[in-house]
């Protein structure tokens, strides 16, 4: 399948999912991944604000915003800019995903671990987002651990194609798998 029958096809699963399911889903993801030494080690985060479609940050922000420090992307014409994260200071912005205000921008460098949202995934660590490659923008220079997160059904046995400007992850975490980049030879 080429990227445009993958969205496709992963739209139409996600349509189908009810809350209850979406619930479970995000706490089984955020649960392994809390388990991971990247998490327990990590002090600033980068985590995305979820799309309805997506796998819901809002509980594990909540759980978590008094012992790690966490920060938002928020677009600034084709990049992502990051800003701390405080859950009365956001804004519907670009493409209706929620977005800090302020203006106390943060150098991606500084970043410890960034959580990835993602169309699909497969097992060697390949991400496919929507479309604009605002993540592969932001993660093609910095060392942070970085974990792409989704549903099961997100996950692509026969795996994404790849382009040369797509930045592969150091894991991936759907409900019942994780995945790590396996290490270059």
């Amino acid at each position: 399948m080429n990227k445009t029958d993958i969205r496709r096809a992963i739209r139409a699963r996600k349509a189908l999912l009810s809350d209850p399911d979406r619930r479970r889903a995000a706490e089984a993801v955020f649960s392994a991944l809390e388990r991971t030494a990247a998490f327990l080690l990590a002090d600033r985060i980068l985590v995305y604000a979820s799309l309805p479609d997506e796998l819901s940050t809002r509980e594990f922000l909540h759980k978590w915003s008094g012992r790690k420090r966490f920060f938002l992307p928020r677009v600034n014409g084709v990049n992502l800019e990051l800003l701390p994260y405080e859950q009365t200071a956001l804004h519907l912005g670009a493409f209706q995903i929620e977005e800090p205000d302020g203006n106390e921008l943060i150098d991606p460098q500084t970043i410890d671990l960034i959580i990835v949202p993602a169309v699909a995934l497969d097992r060697n660590c390949n991400r496919l987002g929507r479309g604009k490659g605002f993540y592969d923008r932001l993660l093609r220079d910095l060392r942070a651990t970085t974990i792409g997160v989704g549903y099961d059904f997100q996950l692509i046995t026969d795996g994404i194609p790849v382009d040369p400007h797509d930045v592969q992850l150091d894991f991936v975490i759907t409900e019942s798998h994780l995945h790590r980049r396996s290490p270059s030879l």
